[in-house]
């Protein structure tokens, strides 16, 4: 009866450690995001940032579902406290950068091993550009041309690349591409440095 007591409330204690932790966590990755580095070889509108980063130690740490939801939480603050693309741009990171957070995460599942983080990495890569192309084309550039006209979108493109000629040929040379880069980037910044950050936020 006693062990019965003891187990319930070693587990409300782990409980309540892992919300306060994807809270703290979510606030990190939501000041991360202001931190943006733009890429020459992209339109100016599209920078990266390490926000999501974050999301992926605290899954690693703590589980697939709390990383998602550091994600959710982030993009939550950010709707909430300013955000300048009428909640579009939230919703879409959530669609966007939840399957690479999650591929990693999942992968790691039953071994945090630099080999599956790796292929975790590649693999959201994919996923995230995949994912970005058909939400950017279907649902945040429309959006967007009620605010900036769809050609000086395209333009921006084409001034880059003259094969961008219309949307469709954007998403291919440019949101793909830059996706791709961006979830190269977060890759190898995890590789070294999740088994430090999982030893710091290992709930135990």
């Amino acid at each position: 009866m006693q062990q019965s007591v003891n187990n319930q409330r070693t587990k409300r204690v782990m409980s309540t450690r892992v919300i306060a932790q994807i809270g703290i966590l979510a606030a990190i990755s939501y000041f991360l995001r202001f931190i943006e580095i733009p890429i020459p070889i992209f339109p100016a509108f599209l920078k990266i940032d390490f926000s999501d980063v974050v999301a992926v130690f605290g899954g690693l740490s703590m589980g697939t579902i709390p990383g998602f939801l550091i994600v959710v939480i982030k993009n939550l603050l950010q709707a909430v406290t300013g955000s300048t693309t009428g909640g579009v741009g939230e919703i879409a990171n959530i669609l966007i950068a939840g399957p690479y957070v999650l591929m990693i995460c999942w992968m790691c599942r039953n071994a945090k091993t630099y080999k599956n983080v790796l292929i975790g990495g590649v693999l959201g890569t994919i996923a995230m550009a995949i994912v970005g192309a058909v939400v950017d084309y279907y649902i945040v550039f429309p959006l967007y041309a009620f605010v900036m006209p769809m050609d000086v979108i395209i333009n921006m493109g084409t001034v880059l690349n003259p094969k961008v000629t219309d949307l469709f040929t954007f998403m291919i040379w440019i949101v793909i591409p830059f996706n791709i880069v961006k979830g190269a980037i977060m890759t190898v910044v995890i590789l070294p440095l999740y088994k430090k950050m999982e030893k710091i936020l290992s709930v135990k």
